[in-house]
């Protein structure tokens, strides 16, 4: 982080438009209606954005649409060359966004420059791939040539949530742009501005109306799964949201790419490095990255009994030790939760787990510093003796609320861990290789770390079986989802 970026101050980094962003312009919504943005560290207001509704779905929808010919049209390599120019402004202005987004949904601020990075790494990831968007032949009679060609699906909406404002805009527009398609991204109402400020930073670098971007509630992200114009709608969001957007999109039968919730499990066996396993299951939190605010948390952590209480006070003593701070401050740790329903959610959970006889240890509470007062600061909370029927354990807080739970068979460890709904991430603890890989294959997960947690692999599929969605996405695979196959069968005349 340079000199400079250290005199930043909020009113710098602020998007300049407030409105909707299609066809390459700003455009005021048709609803006259306003989104306050507040920030989340002391409750003041960032000031407002206006709101979309249908009909300006409509517009943005029909911009897009008359763009996606022109873009398709150009060779894989010069998209590539494209989106590789929006990866390189990011980089250039990676510290303004990252205290944009500190400011805006409360995390950190020097993640949030570690999220910028991610955000450019998975454009340039996508621009990678664009020559292989490859067909196939296939064997017939002489005279005969059958081949299989990859097409761009269209129209592409990708709904973002609040948890990685701008890491996420950049990361969901990267295949479907490389592929093809144009796009229309909707951030959370309650983290709009990196997504703005993007859109600032991005025009002129692709054809108008290749890339829009649309603030809006519940109403927006309905009209964009309903609108027969739109080939796919993805999400990265809560399993109701997903059937939400699942059920309007079968309406017209589109694509549907859905990133949703996660109650993940760690297993640690008695064999494991303790010291590191407890690190890593404070690490696997995301305390300080998200407040625990991530689909991949691993929020479940099961321990052998012969070890239990020396992992237990090694975990209580690792997250005591975390700092709390103001977000949009170099040297913060963990930061706030992004709103107020989060922060009643959280809260309410906590004392949910205490209802229930789990034993409190360590957080749970705000924090005394008077200087968090007015913010939705939660400190990471651990809870010991939780069993695997209590609604802690079961339901996805998102949150920073840690369940450490007892375990001494593994046949019963593994069906208490699958059973639930839910299947996006696990970690399992070992030093046997016929352990980690028995182990893994019994898991009922997408994204499975041995002896780690939390970290993403560009390249690797990432995404959860059961209810955590449908799709990969940081992949190959992602890209493929945003094509469609056409089959030519040639006759040659002789």
């Amino acid at each position: 982080m340079t000199s400079a970026a250290n005199d930043l101050t909020p009113d710098q980094v602020q998007p300049s438009n407030r409105g909707l962003y299609y066809g390459g312009q700003w455009h005021s919504a048709l609803t006259d209606r306003r989104l306050e943005v507040i920030n989340p560290a002391d409750g003041s207001s960032l000031g407002e954005v206006e709101e979309a509704g249908a009909e300006d779905i409509g517009r943005a929808v029909s911009a897009a649409r008359q763009a996606q010919p022109q873009w398709r049209a150009l060779a894989p390599t010069q998209r590539a060359a494209a989106v590789r120019l929006l990866a390189q402004k990011v980089r250039d202005h990676a510290d303004e966004l990252a205290l944009l987004d500190a400011l805006d949904c409360g995390n950190p601020r020097a993640a949030m420059i570690g999220d910028m990075h991610t955000g450019a790494h998975l454009l340039d990831y996508f621009a990678g791939l664009a020559t292989e968007l490859k067909g196939e032949t296939v064997p017939t009679a002489a005279g005969q040539l059958n081949y299989v060609i990859r097409e761009p699906l269209g129209v592409v909406a990708r709904i973002v949530p609040f948890n990685h404002p701008a890491m996420f805009v950049c990361a969901k527009i990267a295949a479907p742009l490389v592929a093809g398609n144009s796009v229309i991204i909707k951030p959370s109402e309650h983290t709009p501005l990196s997504a703005l400020r993007l859109a600032e930073l991005f025009d002129g670098l692709l054809p108008a109306g290749v890339l829009n971007v649309i603030n809006g509630k519940a109403e927006a992200g309905a009209a964009l799964a309903e609108h027969p114009d739109v080939e796919s709608i993805s999400l990265v969001g809560s399993v109701p949201t997903g059937r939400a957007v699942a059920r309007a999109a079968a309406s017209t039968l589109k694509s549907t790419l859905l990133e949703l919730g996660g109650k993940n499990a760690m297993l640690i066996f008695p064999d494991a490095n303790l010291e590191k396993a407890a690190a890593s299951a404070v690490h696997g939190m995301n305390f300080g990255w998200t407040a625990g605010q991530s689909c991949g948390s691993t929020s479940r952590l099961y321990v052998h009994e012969s070890v239990y209480e020396e992992v237990l006070q090694t975990v209580i003593r690792q997250t005591d030790a975390i700092s709390l701070g103001l977000p949009a401050r170099m040297g913060t740790e963990m930061g706030c939760l992004s709103n107020l329903a989060q922060y009643d959610k959280v809260m309410s959970y906590i004392a949910i787990g205490q209802a229930e006889g789990a034993r409190l240890v360590s957080g749970g509470c705000r924090p005394g510093d008077s200087e968090l007062a007015k913010g939705f600061f939660v400190r990471p909370t651990v809870f010991a003796d939780v069993t695997s029927s209590m609604r802690i354990a079961r339901e996805e807080i998102f949150g920073p609320v840690l369940s450490v739970i007892r375990w001494s068979d593994k046949e019963d460890l593994v069906a208490e861990v699958n059973d639930l709904e839910l299947g996006l991430t696990a970690s399992i603890w070992t030093q046997d290789l016929a352990t980690a890989h028995s182990t893994a294959s019994q898991l009922e997960a997408g994204y499975i770390w041995i002896n780690g947690a939390s970290a993403h692999i560009p390249g690797a599929p990432f995404g959860g079986y059961k209810q955590s969605g449908l799709g990969r996405e940081e992949c190959m695979g992602e890209l493929l989802a945003f094509t469609q196959a056409k089959n030519i069968n040639l006759t040659l005349e002789p």
